[in-house]
Protein backbone atom coordinates (compact mmCIF):
# COMPACT_ATOMS: atom_id res chain seq x y z
CA UNK A 1 0.00 0.00 0.00
CA UNK A 2 2.89 2.32 0.79
CA UNK A 3 4.40 1.73 -2.68
CA UNK A 4 1.08 2.46 -4.41
CA UNK A 5 0.74 5.74 -2.47
CA UNK A 6 4.34 6.69 -3.32
CA UNK A 7 3.73 5.89 -7.01
CA UNK A 8 0.64 8.16 -7.13
CA UNK A 9 2.46 10.93 -5.28
CA UNK A 10 5.42 10.87 -7.67
CA UNK A 11 3.11 10.68 -10.73
CA UNK A 12 1.06 13.64 -9.46
CA UNK A 13 4.16 15.77 -8.87
CA UNK A 14 5.50 14.97 -12.34
CA UNK A 15 2.15 15.87 -13.91
CA UNK A 16 2.11 19.20 -12.06
CA UNK A 17 5.68 19.90 -13.21
CA UNK A 18 4.77 19.26 -16.85
CA UNK A 19 1.71 21.53 -16.57
CA UNK A 20 3.87 24.28 -15.02
CA UNK A 21 6.41 24.04 -17.84
CA UNK A 22 3.61 24.19 -20.43
CA UNK A 23 2.03 27.20 -18.72
CA UNK A 24 5.31 29.12 -18.88
CA UNK A 25 5.67 28.73 -22.66
CA UNK A 26 1.95 29.54 -23.19
CA UNK A 27 2.14 28.18 -26.74
CA UNK A 28 4.44 26.00 -28.80
CA UNK A 29 4.29 27.60 -32.28
CA UNK A 30 2.86 30.82 -33.69
CA UNK A 31 2.36 32.10 -37.25
CA UNK A 32 1.80 35.74 -38.02
CA UNK A 33 2.75 39.05 -39.52
CA UNK A 34 5.93 40.97 -38.70
CA UNK A 35 6.42 44.70 -39.24
CA UNK A 36 9.95 46.14 -39.12
CA UNK A 37 10.00 49.92 -38.83
CA UNK A 38 12.00 52.88 -37.66
CA UNK A 39 14.71 54.95 -39.30
CA UNK A 40 14.62 53.75 -42.90
CA UNK A 41 12.10 51.71 -44.87
CA UNK A 42 9.16 49.87 -43.32
CA UNK A 43 9.25 46.14 -44.02
CA UNK A 44 6.31 43.72 -43.70
CA UNK A 45 6.01 39.95 -44.03
CA UNK A 46 5.20 36.55 -42.55
CA UNK A 47 6.92 35.15 -39.48
CA UNK A 48 6.92 31.96 -37.44
CA UNK A 49 8.00 31.50 -33.81
CA UNK A 50 8.60 28.10 -32.23
CA UNK A 51 9.45 27.29 -28.61
CA UNK A 52 12.00 24.49 -28.18
CA UNK A 53 11.35 24.49 -24.43
CA UNK A 54 9.66 26.96 -22.04
CA UNK A 55 12.48 29.53 -22.29
CA UNK A 56 14.19 29.07 -25.68
CA UNK A 57 12.60 29.93 -29.02
CA UNK A 58 13.47 30.42 -32.65
CA UNK A 59 11.85 32.97 -34.95
CA UNK A 60 12.05 33.16 -38.75
CA UNK A 61 10.71 35.87 -41.02
CA UNK A 62 10.64 37.04 -44.62
CA UNK A 63 10.10 40.80 -44.87
CA UNK A 64 9.36 42.86 -47.96
CA UNK A 65 9.75 46.56 -48.72
CA UNK A 66 10.49 48.83 -51.67
CA UNK A 67 13.18 47.04 -53.70
CA UNK A 68 14.26 44.91 -50.72
CA UNK A 69 13.60 41.42 -49.34
CA UNK A 70 14.96 40.46 -45.91
CA UNK A 71 15.38 36.87 -44.69
CA UNK A 72 16.10 36.45 -41.01
CA UNK A 73 16.21 33.96 -38.17
CA UNK A 74 16.53 34.77 -34.48
CA UNK A 75 17.14 32.94 -31.23
CA UNK A 76 15.41 34.34 -28.15
CA UNK A 77 15.48 33.65 -24.43
CA UNK A 78 11.97 34.21 -23.00
CA UNK A 79 10.74 34.62 -19.43
CA UNK A 80 7.26 35.41 -18.06
CA UNK A 81 6.75 38.55 -15.99
CA UNK A 82 5.40 37.59 -12.58
CA UNK A 83 1.97 38.95 -11.80
CA UNK A 84 1.27 39.88 -15.42
CA UNK A 85 -0.70 37.00 -16.90
CA UNK A 86 0.36 36.42 -20.51
CA UNK A 87 3.16 39.03 -20.55
CA UNK A 88 6.79 37.99 -21.00
CA UNK A 89 10.13 39.60 -21.85
CA UNK A 90 12.79 38.28 -24.20
CA UNK A 91 16.30 38.94 -25.45
CA UNK A 92 17.81 37.48 -28.58
CA UNK A 93 19.98 37.81 -31.63
CA UNK A 94 20.04 36.53 -35.18
CA UNK A 95 21.50 36.89 -38.68
CA UNK A 96 19.65 38.70 -41.47
CA UNK A 97 20.18 38.84 -45.22
CA UNK A 98 18.86 41.82 -47.17
CA UNK A 99 18.56 41.45 -50.95
CA UNK A 100 18.42 44.83 -52.71
CA UNK A 101 17.07 44.96 -56.27
CA UNK A 102 17.91 48.13 -58.21
CA UNK A 103 17.22 50.30 -55.24
CA UNK A 104 19.01 52.30 -52.60
CA UNK A 105 19.17 50.92 -49.08
CA UNK A 106 18.49 53.48 -46.36
CA UNK A 107 22.15 54.08 -45.51
CA UNK A 108 25.43 54.27 -47.32
CA UNK A 109 26.22 55.99 -50.57
CA UNK A 110 23.37 58.20 -51.82
CA UNK A 111 24.50 57.64 -55.41
CA UNK A 112 24.35 53.85 -55.12
CA UNK A 113 21.74 52.12 -57.28
CA UNK A 114 22.32 48.44 -57.87
CA UNK A 115 21.79 44.87 -56.83
CA UNK A 116 23.45 43.95 -53.58
CA UNK A 117 23.19 41.54 -50.65
CA UNK A 118 23.76 42.77 -47.12
CA UNK A 119 24.56 40.57 -44.11
CA UNK A 120 23.58 41.86 -40.68
CA UNK A 121 23.26 40.80 -37.06
CA UNK A 122 20.20 41.97 -35.18
CA UNK A 123 20.03 41.88 -31.39
CA UNK A 124 16.53 42.18 -29.92
CA UNK A 125 15.02 43.16 -26.56
CA UNK A 126 11.26 43.07 -26.27
CA UNK A 127 7.93 42.23 -24.73
CA UNK A 128 5.37 39.68 -25.86
CA UNK A 129 1.76 39.41 -24.75
CA UNK A 130 -0.21 36.20 -25.27
CA UNK A 131 -3.94 36.78 -24.68
CA UNK A 132 -4.72 34.10 -22.07
CA UNK A 133 -8.23 33.36 -23.36
CA UNK A 134 -7.50 33.52 -27.11
CA UNK A 135 -4.96 32.02 -29.53
CA UNK A 136 -3.40 35.43 -30.23
CA UNK A 137 -0.05 36.97 -29.29
CA UNK A 138 1.58 40.36 -29.94
CA UNK A 139 5.14 41.54 -29.57
CA UNK A 140 7.10 44.78 -29.65
CA UNK A 141 10.87 44.98 -29.56
CA UNK A 142 13.88 47.14 -30.14
CA UNK A 143 15.84 45.43 -32.90
CA UNK A 144 18.75 47.50 -34.22
CA UNK A 145 20.33 46.66 -37.58
CA UNK A 146 24.09 46.02 -37.49
CA UNK A 147 25.24 45.63 -41.08
CA UNK A 148 28.53 43.72 -41.32
CA UNK A 149 29.02 43.95 -45.10
CA UNK A 150 29.25 46.64 -47.77
CA UNK A 151 30.42 49.63 -45.71
CA UNK A 152 29.54 48.35 -42.25
CA UNK A 153 26.83 50.39 -40.55
CA UNK A 154 24.88 50.33 -37.27
CA UNK A 155 21.28 51.61 -37.25
CA UNK A 156 19.94 51.76 -33.66
CA UNK A 157 16.49 53.19 -34.48
CA UNK A 158 14.79 49.97 -35.68
CA UNK A 159 11.81 48.25 -34.03
CA UNK A 160 9.52 45.34 -34.82
CA UNK A 161 5.85 44.66 -34.16
CA UNK A 162 4.34 41.22 -34.49
CA UNK A 163 0.80 39.86 -34.60
CA UNK A 164 0.57 36.07 -34.26
CA UNK A 165 -1.93 33.22 -34.20
CA UNK A 166 -0.74 30.64 -31.67
CA UNK A 167 -0.89 26.86 -31.67
CA UNK A 168 -0.39 24.57 -28.66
Amino acid sequence: MKNVFLFFLVTSLLALGVQDADAQSRYRTALGLGIDLGDGPTLVGPQIKHFFDPANAGNAQVLFGDDVTVLGVDYSYNQPIRGANGLSWYVGVGPQLAFIDNGRWWYGDDDWDGNETFFALRPAVGLEFKIPSAPLAFHFDWKPWWNLSNNSHFEPARFTLGFKFTFK
